[in-house]
């Protein structure tokens, strides 16, 4: 139900898959994505040993993009409350491994699992799969990621199921979080440039200097990233992330471009940042699968821009996000009976 996993949902529906089970902690109603013909089990919280046995029942192939994260300033001011998505990924691997018919198992690790050491420049390296060892990986949410990278190696190695990790750098895109506290540079930004031009402020903030680097993925690029890497024989974490490195000053341009405007920029230098520089070497994944991310950032960013500006649109004419077709009474949406787990 969240961002990313709403649209891996969508993508496999629209391949012709028809045996489809997401989950998601959230209650139907706060999903990103409701697919039609998926059954949707809501309420869940896959931290809790016996609802990652009840959801895996049955799987042939697991998908774990679950974890309690956001942007920067979330990540940084609740970093229990992102170590505690070790929980999930422990638990379902416990699950993959004794319902007995799991072939594949993707777990969505983060650029944030390498080491901070090497982030401290704007003009950064880009980050090789092996700099994440001497590990010393960015607080809570990072060791929590690094953690997890280990554990599937050790499911894989001892028990034999095939697992599959990704590093995702900077996921963006359409049908995601862009308000309200974990929203990601990207979207905050867009929503930032659509306030600055609804109120006539002219004036937009950017927290720390503007200088801090980073690479930006493109929804579409990660969902195909994530199936070859899930489906292909690399046992290793593979860095998924674009190389097309911008500092956020230059993410700020793009989203004023796709506004059509230019606002002033108030630097809030005691705002969460987060490293001063990474980018995604991109070396690895060349070689073993033969492809990259490759979505322009600016094309990207003009397709979120768009369609944050519809969900500003609508709020503002009061209109309620709907998230679950209806016919009728009857809910398109797919239950499991979860008893007292849920």
């Amino acid at each position: 139900g969240g961002f990313i996993a709403g649209a891996l949902t969508r993508r496999f529906k629209e391949n012709g898959f028809t045996n489809i089970r997401a989950v998601d902690i959230k209650p139907i109603d706060q999903w990103y994505q409701v697919v039609e013909g998926v059954e949707s089990v809501p309420d869940c919280d896959l931290q809790i040993k016996e609802n990652c046995y009840k959801v895996c029942e049955g799987a042939v192939e697991i998908y774990n993009l679950a974890a309690d994260m956001g942007g920067m300033g979330f990540i940084e001011n609740n970093k229990a409350r992102c170590m505690l998505s070790v929980l999930i990924n422990t638990h379902m691997l416990m699950a993959a491994k004794d319902v007995g018919k799991v072939e594949r198992y993707f777990y969505a690790s983060s650029a944030c699992a390498y080491n901070t050491t090497l982030q401290q420049d704007p003009n950064c390296s880009a980050l090789k799969e092996e700099d994440a060892y001497p590990a010393m990986a960015e607080d809570g949410y990072g060791w929590e990621k690094l953690f997890s990278e280990r554990m599937c190696r050790h499911y894989r190695e001892d028990y034999g199921i095939e697992t599959r990790v990704a590093r995702f750098h900077n996921v963006y895109g359409p049908y995601g979080t862009w308000d309200g506290g974990r929203e990601k540079a990207p979207a905050a930004l867009c929503r930032k440039v659509i306030i600055a031009k609804d109120s006539g402020s002219n004036e937009m903030e950017i927290w720390g200097d503007g200088e801090q680097s980073r690479s930006f993925m493109y929804i579409d690029d990660c969902l195909k990233g994530i199936d070859m890497i899930t489906h292909s024989d690399v046992l290793e974490p593979l860095n998924l992330g674009s190389s097309e490195l911008v500092t956020i000053n230059r993410l700020a341009d793009i989203a004023e471009e796709a506004g059509g405007t230019k606002l002033k920029r108030d630097y809030k230098l005691d705002a969460p940042k987060g490293v001063r520089g990474r980018n995604s070497d991109n070396t690895k994944i060349m070689e073993l699968l033969g492809w990259e991310p490759s979505i322009p950032l600016t094309e990207g960013m003009a397709k979120t821009y768009a369609w944050i500006d519809r969900q500003s649109e609508d709020r503002k004419a009061g209109k309620q996000k709907v998230s679950c077709r209806t016919k009728g009474r009857r809910k398109i949406c797919g239950r499991i009976d979860l008893g007292s787990y849920a």
